[in-house]
């Protein structure tokens, strides 16, 4: 009889865990189309879709069209959806997502990243966080690996 409690206190452990690391991450908000916001929601929906195991492209690319809403993301993602019901197949994930992010990321982010990028210097900065900038930046940027490099042997 004392296995039973036991297991019992396992399993709703367990229960508890899972609980938590489901409310670690939140439902991400509608995104409304502001280009200022996208780069936060965007990280936001990808925690989401991870912390929740959404792997299938179709689930995955649902999720995102949901959370789309008014304005023009609203009729984007209505024709977005009109257009996957028409089709048989599922659509390739990083086309869409290549897709959503040069239809509503900011456009202005990138070409001051690419600025800042050009003229960034190491200085007195403790090299982690220099490393981490840098990254952060290229990345903002979209530069290419070799460019990234130059840049940086450039500029440490």
């Amino acid at each position: 009889m004392s296995v039973a409690p036991a297991s019992a206190a396992v399993a709703t452990s367990e229960n508890v865990q899972a609980g938590l690391l489901k409310n670690m991450v939140p439902d991400p908000e509608w995104f409304n189309g502001d280009r200022m916001k996208f780069e936060d929601w965007w990280r936001g929906i990808r925690l989401f879709l991870k912390s929740n195991r959404v792997l299938d492209t179709d689930d995955r690319i649902t999720a995102i069209l949901a959370r789309l809403r008014r304005g023009v993301v609203g009729i984007y993602a209505q024709k977005k959806l009109d257009k996957l019901d028409k089709e048989l197949g599922t659509q390739d994930w990083n086309d869409f997502v290549k897709e959503l992010k040069t239809t509503f990321s900011d456009k202005s982010k990138t070409a001051d990243a690419k600025w800042k990028i050009e003229t960034f210097k190491q200085g007195k900065r403790n090299t982690a966080d220099f490393i981490i900038k840098f990254e952060t930046l290229a990345m903002k940027a979209d530069t290419d690996e070799l460019h990234a490099i130059f840049l940086l042997k450039k500029n440490v």
